[in-house]
Parts: C-alpha cells; sequence; structure tokens
C-alpha cells in the first residue's frame, strides 16, 4: 500500500514518544494490540470521528515502508487502514504538525497533507 501513513497524537503522548523515542501508541491502540494510522485518504474522516472537541492533535507522518509489523486490514466500511503490530520509534517520524482545533472544535488537514 501507499506510503506515508498517518498517527494522530494527543500532545502529552507525542511529548511522551518524543521522551521515550519509542511508543506502543494510546490506550485504545494497547487494548486493540496494535497502533493504528490513518492513509491520507481516510486521515480527515479519522480527525472528524475521534478527535474533534479534544483540542490540539499532532499528525506524524510515517514512512510505512519502514515498519515490519504494518498490515493493511479492513475496518471502516471495509476501507483498509494501517495498524502496527509493534513499537512505533520516533525516527519513523518523517515530519510532524501540531494542528489546532477551529470555533466548533474541527481540525482541518495541513496544507501538506489536504
Amino acid at each position: 500500500m501507499a506510503s506515508p501513513i498517518y498517527k494522530i497524537f494527543r500532545p502529552d503522548a507525542w511529548a511522551a514518544l518524543e521522551t521515550a523515542g519509542t511508543t506502543l501508541g494510546a490506550p485504545v491502540d494497547l487494548s486493540d494490540g496494535y497502533i493504528h494510522f490513518s492513509g491520507a485518504d481516510t486521515l480527515a474522516e479519522t480527525l472528524s470521528k475521534w478527535f474533534a472537541g479534544a483540542g490540539p492533535v499532532v499528525i506524524a507522518e510515517v514512512d510505512a515502508d519502514r515498519l515490519d509489523d504494518l498490515r493493511w486490514e479492513p475496518s471502516r466500511g471495509g476501507a483498509l487502514f494501517p495498524h502496527l503490530y509493534g513499537a512505533l520509534d520516533l525516527a519513523h517520524v518523517k515530519r510532524h504538525w501540531t494542528v489546532e482545533p477551529n470555533a466548533d472544535g474541527a481540525h482541518s488537514l495541513p496544507g501538506e497533507i489536504a
């Protein structure tokens, strides 16, 4: 599948990744047994569905080709989503953006992604 992929972090989880250099993901990732990512085609919907009203978020761009335990699996409406069955290392993050919500609590994608 296509590279890059994107992981949405709450600011505290992003700071923890920057400090530790690795993460097994957010509580939902730990519960599901893999780290949830989105492709460019599903990122806006993921932001809207799971992060509306959540305050600022950090969107990390990751090179999918560098992840050994990545699987593309069906999820919302049968769309394929990348799931990482292992840790994400900070070294795999190519770039990131902090995205502030608008007055309605929605987030807009950075221009480089949109």
